[in-house]
């Protein structure tokens, strides 16, 4: 997968350096908005950076009715991403047919046919970032939270090709579950409260319509998809998380789970840990 993550950086870097978009934006203009046609991103750069090392970068998507810039809000969590060297990209979710309550065209998404193809505008964005920023391609990772988790579960499935390690929060798979995945196996951490009444463990029904998931259900797809025995590895305890390990997998891919005992929200101290898993995965190699 690295030498495939590396071929396709290549290949959009060389795209996109043919329009006039090539333009690196320093730390100090943080956060900068970044319109593409009708879309847009926004884009945290680590204050330190020193304008030439590459930048690790995650693709942060938002909650329901949010916007790119409500992630820029998360004050420890951009600290987390800069300490680590990690541009943190969030990008603008689309609106429903009345323009209003962003939100993301994912496996079983409200209003899926109504919405616009967010994998495509995903590529694009990180497109645009290989062009305004030297990027690092081992380290390419998915996040999110809420239906911005899903979404980042959603691409884990279509796109992994565009990523290295996924770490969501607090969303998971809608219904109808894939049956497959067309990317293959994946490094995937998910995070959970298992007070979560929004999106809870075992999912929930949304105006007798649209079905949100089971996490469970949805691990042990990953599980399945990544070749992991049935029973955990290992189980590991990291400030108030508790992360189910499944790491002897036929694919070399790990699956982790990690529970709190919170409600719908992002943990004390999750944004260290998901950086340090992200990095062990992606940079081990092939």
């Amino acid at each position: 997968m690295l030498r495939a993550i590396v071929a396709l950086l290549t290949r959009l870097t060389a795209v996109t350096a043919l329009s006039t978009l090539a333009l690196v934006v320093p730390a100090d203009a943080n956060p900068v908005t970044i319109e593409i046609g009708d879309r847009s991103y926004v884009a945290h750069v680590p204050p330190d950076w020193d304008g030439t090392k590459p930048l690790g970068v995650v693709v942060f998507f938002h909650g329901f009715g949010q916007r790119g810039m409500t992630v820029m809000k998360n004050k420890s969590t951009l600290e987390a991403f800069s300490r680590a060297n990690v541009l943190v990209v969030a990008p603008d979710g689309q609106g429903n047919a009345d323009g209003q309550r962003r939100r993301w065209r994912h496996q079983g998404a409200p209003y899926f046919e109504r919405l616009l193809d967010d994998d495509t505008f995903i590529e694009t964005v990180l497109a645009d970032v290989a062009a305004r920023w030297p990027i690092d391609a081992r380290r390419r990772w998915a996040s999110g939270f809420s239906i911005g988790g899903s979404m980042a579960w959603h691409m884990a499935c279509f796109r992994a090709d565009l990523f290295s390690a996924f770490i969501p929060v607090a969303g998971a798979f809608w219904r109808p579950h894939p049956e497959t995945c067309p990317a293959g196996p994946v490094a995937i951490r998910h995070t959970h409260g298992t007070s979560d009444t929004v999106v809870p463990m075992t999912g929930r029904v949304i105006r007798e319509v649209y079905r949100q998931g089971d996490v469970r259900e949805g691990i042990a797809f990953w599980r399945r998809q990544n070749g992991c025995a049935a029973e955990p590895s290992r189980i590991e305890h990291a400030e108030q998380l508790r992360c189910e390990v499944w790491a002897d997998c036929g694919s070399h891919r790990e699956v982790q789970l990690c529970l709190h005992d919170g409600n719908h929200g992002i943990p004390k101290g999750w944004a260290p840990a998901a950086i340090a898993w992200a990095d062990r995965v992606s940079l081990s190699g092939d």
